[in-house]
């Protein structure tokens, strides 16, 4: 087995007191016009349009996110498969998830934007089981499957964007401690490489499966592979007593990124409710008071709340 590489954090949090993440991809994409009412959501644009998706990776740098996270997150293996693309060509999509990041960051340093940062990391991104079934299973986490089942459906596409030359792994929107525990397991299985582990949420102290969230981060945050533990896509207003409940138990900073407002409608695929994607740079101080290093935003929020958001961190 090869040895663990540097934590990707390292130099970041030894210059700065934060690293700021990206904001929503597929929620940006509908934004700007995308229709992704599809199982596959944005990895359809993934296929059909990519440079889509680069342009809104260089949007996030540009507003000063320093990491960006690839399209990923609902291109399973299986659901590629079952759209007729051959286990080749699957694994090409998955390739270019990270590759289109890699592609954004390259242009956004060649552009002289960049001056004093570091250079930013690209993390691509495996979501939950939930994620595939199109219908908003990553807020509850009711699969009745086992953690070998949950291992072996994250399998393949694990040790696809494990060498597809990300700098870390972003496991995100994870709705159950069972899951969490199988995708940490093939984190520690290979050896080479880090990930963060954030959760959906159920309430002010416990993950969507019910598992308190202190709970979760003692077990799970002791791993080498993790390198930040916490929840995203979850209401702004429920991340700072959920870090309470944990802030005495964590052993790896905190990694938050709430959406910006509304619930989810798994049936019609889409977000309902009133936006506040504000509420993410105005509660960010207090987050980074309670152990959070890796602030962003999830759906709903956009490059302009990034921008915000770094600007308040600034003043760190």
């Amino acid at each position: 087995m090869l040895p663990v590489r540097p934590n990707p954090l390292a130099p970041f949090l030894a210059r700065q007191p934060f690293l700021v993440l990206d904001g929503g991809l597929a929620t940006e994409l509908q934004r700007q016009g995308f229709d992704l009412t599809d199982p596959l959501w944005s990895a359809r644009v993934l296929m059909d349009t990519p440079d889509a998706i680069r342009t809104v990776h260089l949007d996030y740098l540009e507003a000063g996110a320093d990491v960006i996270t690839g399209a990923s997150y609902q291109a399973t293996t299986q659901g590629l498969l079952r759209r007729g693309l051959t286990a080749a060509k699957a694994e090409a999509v998955l390739i270019r998830s990270v590759t289109l990041a890699l592609e954004a960051r390259a242009e956004f340093l060649a552009s002289g934007r960049a001056t004093e940062r570091l250079r930013p990391l690209v993390a691509a991104s495996i979501g939950s089981y939930g994620a595939s079934l199109a219908d908003g299973s990553e807020y509850r986490g009711e699969y009745g499957l086992t953690q070998r089942e949950l291992s072996r459906f994250h399998g393949a596409r694990f040790d696809i964007l494990a060498g597809a030359g990300a700098d870390l792994l972003a496991i995100e929107t994870i709705p159950s401690r069972r899951e969490a525990e199988a995708l940490v397991n093939l984190m520690e299985a290979s050896g080479q490489v880090h990930g963060w582990l954030s959760f959906t949420t159920r309430d002010d102290g416990a993950i969507a499966d019910g598992t308190p969230f202190a709970e979760c981060v003692q077990a799970l945050g002791q791993a080498p592979s993790v390198v930040a533990i916490g929840v995203n896509c979850t209401p702004a207003e429920r991340v700072a007593p959920l870090l309470r409940s944990a802030e005495s138990v964590s052993a790896v900073p905190f990694v938050v990124y709430p959406n910006g407002g509304g619930e989810y409608d798994g049936a019609a695929r889409e977000w309902r409710g009133p936006v506040d994607a504000e509420a993410i740079p105005r509660l960010a101080e207090e987050w980074h008071a309670l152990g959070a290093r890796l602030i962003g935003g999830c759906c709903r929020t956009t490059p302009r709340t990034i921008d915000q958001l770094r600007n308040r961190l600034a003043n760190l």
